[in-house]
């Protein structure tokens, strides 16, 4: 769910638009959002974590942070943007105000993208996942009028059908992920597509099962506590039936597989079809795929159901996610600094500066400038339309 590093693969997070209601909502509202947010900011901290601490014991074992947040801080980004898309989305009329959305949507992704490629720029530490979030974002804007079963549908077919296609598509290409792709790579667009669709760190490909499901569960009432529980329950469950069929499989699979001294940054070897039933993370597959979505949606789902006076401090550090992610991987950027003193650190800031906002009834600098002009933009079109 975390970051990846682009020296040590793995790390993955994901911040979008955070602000998914209108300030005026009922009280209600406001509540179920506070949950959506908490676990937005869960996927930070894991982010945090696995950007500062290490994956792996001296033993070569995975740690505490690898076994916890390794491979699944981003997951629960991308599901959580399905969710603030669907709900931002919510009550839409016809084509003409579909029309309107998602023109909104495509400035929005524009701008997260351009951000993420100039933070390339800085040679961060870390894999940036933004221009890849960018274009979940325009994948969204065809899928604005489906409803909830269709969405669900349609992310139970990505979840294996996104890997197999993979699979095909990246026979002959280089072994990815390749250099993370910068504003110098807007020279090359097609190549820029391929970094972001197939081979890069996080492929839009497979991982559009991810915005599928996250949209589907945003179609939901989240004010209801039984969804809540549902969403915890069914996402663990599901997560553990993918873990478990995934260890049967490798067992099965035997001599086939040999994942000594094997990486993955977003993708398997496509030597053999094999590789598709393991569960490591961020590798892409069926399994990894299903796994991350099912602890997404429980993370999501105990959210959902924390208390107000629980999930108010997290909700506002994961009400501002765009700002809090920039500022992480600009100070990695220029601190390039591991340990538990450096995610103390970050966490703290992460505090101030989300209590600090949400006081002051403010949203994130970044937030704001990445949303005025698509909004300008949705009015603009809804009008004329």
């Amino acid at each position: 769910m975390a970051a990846q590093r682009r020296r040590r693969p793995g790390r993955a997070g994901d911040p979008g638009d955070a602000t998914l209601s209108d300030p005026t909502a009922p009280a209600g509202s406001a509540e179920r959002l506070l949950g959506v947010d908490a676990a937005r900011a869960v996927a930070l901290a894991g982010m945090f974590a696995t950007h500062t601490l290490p994956l792996a014991d001296p033993d070569g074992s995975a740690s505490l942070t690898g076994l916890v947040a390794h491979g699944r801080s981003s997951a629960l980004f991308a599901v959580l943007a399905g969710v603030g898309i669907a709900l931002s989305t919510r009550g839409l009329r016809g084509p003409r105000d579909h029309a309107a959305a998602g023109a909104g949507l495509l400035v929005r992704a524009v701008l997260v993208g351009l951000l993420g490629l100039a933070l390339v720029g800085l040679d961060p530490p870390v894999a940036v996942i933004l221009a890849y979030y960018a274009l979940l974002f325009v994948v969204a804007v065809p899928l604005l009028r489906l409803r909830a079963g269709a969405l669900a549908a349609g992310a139970a077919v990505m979840v294996v059908a996104g890997p197999v296609l993979s699979q095909v598509l990246r026979a002959g290409l280089p072994d990815g992920p390749g250099p993370q792709a910068g504003l110098g790579s807007l020279a090359d667009p097609g190549q820029l597509l391929v970094t972001l669709v197939l081979t890069g760190y996080y492929p839009v490909l497979p991982w559009t099962a991810y915005l599928l499901a996250g949209m589907a569960v945003g179609r939901l009432d989240l004010r209801d506590r039984r969804v809540a529980g549902w969403l915890l329950g069914g996402g663990a469950a599901l997560a553990v039936v993918a873990a478990a069929g995934s260890w049967w499989l490798v067992g099965v699979a035997g001599p086939a597989l040999d994942e000594r001294g094997v990486r993955h940054y977003g993708t398997t070897p496509v030597e053999a079809w094999w590789w598709l039933v393991v569960d490591a993370p961020h590798s892409g597959t069926p399994f990894d795929l299903a796994h991350t979505i099912g602890t997404a949606l429980a993370v999501l789902g105990l959210g959902l159901l924390l208390p107000r006076a629980v999930a108010w401090l997290p909700a506002a550090v994961g009400a501002v996610p765009l700002t809090l992610y920039t500022g992480h991987v600009v100070w990695l950027a220029a601190r390039p600094t591991e340990g538990a003193s450096t995610l103390l650190a970050h966490l703290g800031v992460a505090a101030v500066v989300g209590v600090g906002l949400r006081l002051a009834g403010r949203r994130g600098p970044l937030e704001s400038v990445v949303s005025a002009p698509g909004r300008a933009l949705r009015r603009r079109v809804a009008a004329r339309s």
